[in-house]
């Protein structure tokens, strides 16, 4: 593939808002979950929550859009001049030359929930909410499109956790086929009742802070977040896209394949893409959401796959689980270890399960990271696997 330049990018996450404060907090080992303030109805496990949310409406002519979901991607659009950055994007190239790739798992589906507590006694949305556009897959990003004036492709991409990962593919394929000539990717899930009560009725959350490969684990802890990246043919600064690998194993609904075989699949595709043996990988933001089988199979994959240098970690005890939106939080992490060699480790955790090798750390390091690998695996097989390097070769 060729390669496309990150040449701007922002985050909004339970650790921090803004690439400097999500460095500031992962340097200073310091998380974002906290004890679940969100639900009316109690349910005992820790969130990430992005503050600010509930403070950041809309502007008037966009009330249309309005909901949870489009104001959290709207203060990450306003975090690192990213929505200046994107803008000036667009009169370099044209409004129908920018493609926009958003991912996300749940969109507003807060809102619908909403309006589904407040229906009136004629079985009809209440008046605020009756806002088609807002009860919709595409919400997001019909919201973004109209944020940034674009005129070009617009996708949504909704795999579940794999999501926000694959807007970086999916971009790639449509500037490498003439479609756009750059493309603003994004990730944004919010909290919702619908996420926090699926996933506990499955026994998949902790009621304490997650514990990412720690042989002591409990379960995910939910968060939101919001990022996004614009990729260029080239530009001035920026860590690269050098590859990136996508499979669907199918094996469960919510249980990965036992033997990885997915996520092997995404890793190898990734790899050769970008034309790169195991060993030049410096770095892995693993997938690493706490729960038993998920971390168990990564921790065994990434043993037999890289080199005993390479270094791996979760950061999910950073940001809670944000879903539809990590493949694209990971990612940023992934940036800032490639332009500041800062490896996180793996907080909350202390005791490693068995199934980990000596890639995986807890604590923080500091590295020369020229690549890292980021991997996004989600619910029914649905895998992503992206490399970015500090040069265009690797």
């Amino acid at each position: 593939m060729q390669p496309l330049r990150v040449t701007s990018y922002s985050v909004a996450t339970a650790a921090g808002r803004g690439v400097v404060a999500l460095t500031a907090a992962l340097r200073q080992r310091s998380g974002g979950l906290r004890p679940n303030d969100f639900t009316e109805t109690p349910l005992a496990t820790c969130i990430g929550r992005v503050t600010g949310v509930e403070d950041t409406p809309l502007p008037p002519d966009w009330a249309a859009w309005d909901c949870r979901n489009n104001r959290l991607a709207w203060l990450a659009l306003q975090c690192d001049d990213f929505v200046s950055r994107a803008r000036e994007a667009r009169e370099r190239y044209g409004a129908d030359r920018v493609a926009l790739v958003m991912g996300t798992s749940t969109s507003s589906i807060g809102a619908t929930e909403e309006a589904y507590r407040r229906l009136l006694p004629d079985g009809q949305y209440p008046e605020d909410l009756r806002r088609p556009v807002v009860h919709t897959p595409h919400s997001l990003g019909d919201f973004v499109r109209v944020a940034l004036g674009l005129e070009g492709v617009v996708v949504t991409v909704g795999t579940a956790c794999s999501s926000s990962a694959k807007v970086f593919a999916q971009a790639e394929r449509l500037v490498c086929a003439g479609l756009a000539d750059a493309a603003v990717v994004g990730g944004v899930d919010s909290l919702c009742g619908s996420v926090l009560f699926g996933f506990n009725s499955l026994e998949l959350v902790s009621p304490e802070p997650c514990r990412p490969f720690d042989v002591a684990r409990r379960g995910i802890s939910i968060g939101e977040a919001a990022g996004f990246a614009l990729l260029e043919r080239d530009g001035a600064s920026g860590p690269w896209l050098l590859g990136y690998g996508e499979s669907s194993d199918a094996h469960h609904m919510s249980s990965p394949h036992p033997q990885g075989l997915g996520a092997r699949l995404a890793i190898e595709a990734a790899l050769v893409r970008a034309g790169l043996a195991p060993a030049a990988v410096n770095y892995i933001n693993l997938h690493g959401t706490a729960s038993q089988k998920n971390d168990e199979v990564e921790a065994r994959l990434v043993a037999e796959i890289f080199p005993p240098s390479t270094r791996a970690s979760s950061t999910k005890g950073w940001t809670g689980h944000t879903l539809g939106a990590a493949g694209l939080v990971e990612a940023v992490v992934s940036f800032i270890a490639l332009e500041t060699g800062l490896v996180p480790g793996t907080l909350n955790s202390e005791n490693l399960d068995p199934a980990c090798g000596p890639q995986v750390c807890v604590a923080n390091e500091t590295r020369d990271v020229r690549v890292a690998l980021s991997n996004s695996f989600g619910f029914g097989g649905s895998n992503c696997s992206l490399l970015f390097g500090r040069d265009r070769a690797g």
